[in-house]
C-alpha cells in the first residue's frame, strides 16, 4: 500500500490566520478564546468562544465571491489557497486526478439563521436566492473544487465534531485506491453565532466560564464544557511516489485512519471507551505502527467532563504498556466541531516536524484522567509518529495516525 504525504498545509482559526502564526502560537502556549464579539451573547449564558478576529476574506477572495459564500466556507476556500500555494498545486496534477474530499459539521449556520430570522420578519418571498447554496455543507467542497478545478470526484463528510478528520481519512483512502492522484481535505465550521451559542448551551455542553483562561481546561480537575471555535484547515496529500516525482516537499505523512460507531447516545460518548480505543487501534493498524511506535496523541479533549474521562480511558486501553504524551490543543483554540480534527492534524504535524509538543492548557489535571499530559512547551516527541483523535455527537469516532516529514529519513 502506498504512503500518502502532505504536501500543503493552510489554516485560519483563533490562533491565527495562517500556519506560521497558528503554530508559533502554540509553541508559546497562547490562548485564542476570548470575549465574544459577533453578537450580544449576554442572553445565552456565554461569555467567551475561540474567534477568528479581524479576519479580512477580501485578502485571498474577490470581494464579490464573498458576498456569496458562508462564513464556513470562506475560511475553508481562504485556507485551501494557503495549502494550494505551499503544494504548488497549480500544474501539478490534471482536472480529473485532483479530488476534493472536505469536512463539516453544520456548515452555513450564520446564514441559516439570518434567513430564518428575515423569514420570521418579512415573509418567505424575502428569503434570498442565495440561502441554499449558502448554507448547504457540500459547498465548501463545491466552491474547493470550482476554484481549483477538480474534476475528480467531490464531497462533504459530515460526522459531527469527527467530520474533518473522517474526510482526511477518506482522502487517503481515495489516494490508495487510485482514484485521484492529489486530493483537496480538511474541514471547516462557523457556528459562533445566537443559534448555535445558544443550542449547545441548551445542551450544558459549554462552559459558562467568564475568564478565557478558566474556559477551555481539558482533563482538567476544573473542567466545565468546551469552549466553541471557528475556523479551517486544509491538507493537500498525494501519494509519496506522486510527490517525489515531481519534486514536492513533504511536509508529513497521513499514515493510517480508524473509524468505529459507539451506538450507545445521541450526545453522551460511550464511558466504557471501548469504541474509541477500537478506532485508535485501527489507525495503528492500518497505519503498520504498533503503540510503542506512537510519541505523541493529540486527544479530542473537549474540556467536557465525560469526553474527557472516556478518552482517558480509551488511550490507557491502546497504550497501557507504553505511555504516551497526551495533550489537546482546544484549550488554545477552542473547540471547532467540523473542523477541529483538521487543524489538530495541521498542529500535530507541525508538533513532530518541530519536536516540540503543544502543552495541554487544562489547569490541575484531574487524577481520574491518569494520562501523561504535556506540561512543559519544550517537551519533544519520543518518535516522529503520533495519533490524532475526534469523536463527535451521535458516537463518530475517527482517528488519524500521522507521522513527521522525517519519519522515514
Amino acid at each position: 500500500m502506498q504512503r500518502i504525504v502532505v504536501t500543503g498545509m493552510g489554516t485560519v482559526n483563533a490562533l491565527g490566520q495562517d500556519v506560521a502564526q497558528s503554530v508559533a502560537a502554540m509553541q508559546a502556549g497562547e490562548i485564542g478564546i476570548r470575549s465574544i464579539s459577533q453578537f450580544d451573547a449576554s442572553a445565552t449564558g456565554i461569555s467567551v468562544a475561540g474567534e477568528v478576529s479581524d479576519f479580512e476574506p477580501t485578502q485571498r477572495l474577490d470581494k464579490k465571491l464573498v458576498k456569496r459564500l458562508d462564513r464556513f466556507t470562506q475560511f475553508a476556500l481562504y485556507s485551501a489557497i494557503e495549502a494550494a500555494e505551499q503544494a504548488h498545486l497549480a500544474g501539478a496534477v490534471a482536472p480529473e486526478r485532483l479530488a476534493v474530499i472536505y469536512g463539516s459539521g453544520i456548515g452555513g449556520l450564520s446564514t441559516i439563521e439570518a434567513q430564518v430570522t428575515k423569514k420570521n420578519a418579512k415573509g418567505p418571498k424575502r428569503i434570498s436566492p442565495l440561502f441554499v447554496p449558502m448554507a448547504i455543507i457540500n459547498m465548501a467542497p463545491g466552491v474547493l473544487a470550482q476554484h481549483f478545478g477538480a474534476h475528480a470526484e467531490s464531497y462533504a463528510v459530515v460526522t459531527a465534531c469527527a467530520s474533518a478528520t473522517s474526510a482526511i481519512g477518506q482522502a487517503m483512502q481515495c489516494l490508495q485506491a487510485g482514484r485521484a492522484d492529489m486530493v483537496i481535505t480538511g474541514g471547516a465550521e462557523a457556528s459562533i453565532n445566537e443559534i448555535g451559542i445558544g443550542g449547545f448551551a441548551a445542551l450544558t455542553a459549554l462552559s459558562t466560564a467568564t475568564e478565557p483562561q478558566k474556559a477551555s481546561l481539558p482533563f482538567g480537575r476544573e473542567r466545565s464544557g468546551f469552549v466553541m471555535g471557528e475556523g479551517a484547515g486544509t491538507l493537500i496529500l498525494e501519494t509519496e511516489a506522486h510527490a517525489r516525482a515531481r519534486g514536492a516537499e513533504i511536509l508529513g505523512y497521513v499514515l493510517g485512519h480508524g473509524a468505529t460507531s459507539d451506538a450507545y447516545h445521541m450526545t453522551a460518548p460511550d464511558p466504557s471507551g471501548q469504541q474509541a480505543a477500537a478506532a485508535m487501534q485501527q489507525a495503528l493498524t492500518t497505519a503498520g505502527l504498533a503503540p510503542s511506535a506512537i510519541g505523541y496523541v493529540n486527544a479530542h479533549g473537549t474540556a467536557t467532563v465525560a469526553n474527557d474521562l472516556m478518552e482517558s480511558k480509551a488511550i490507557r486501553t491502546v497504550f497501557r504498556q507504553h505511555p504516551v504524551a497526551v495533550s489537546s490543543t482546544k484549550g488554545m483554540t477552542g473547540h471547532l466541531l467540523g473542523g477541529a480534527g483538521a487543524i489538530e492534524a495541521i498542529l500535530t504535524l507541525a508538533a513532530l516536524n518541530t519536536a516540540r509538543l503543544p502543552v495541554n492548557l487544562g489547569g490541575t489535571p484531574d487524577p481520574d484522567c491518569a494520562v501523561s499530559l504535556v506540561a512543559d512547551t519544550h517537551q519533544q516527541p519520543q518518535t516522529p509518529f503520533a495519533l490524532s483523535n475526534s469523536f463527535g455527537f451521535g458516537g463518530h469516532n475517527a482517528v488519524l495516525a500521522l507521522g513527521g516529514a522525517r519519519a522515514y529519513g
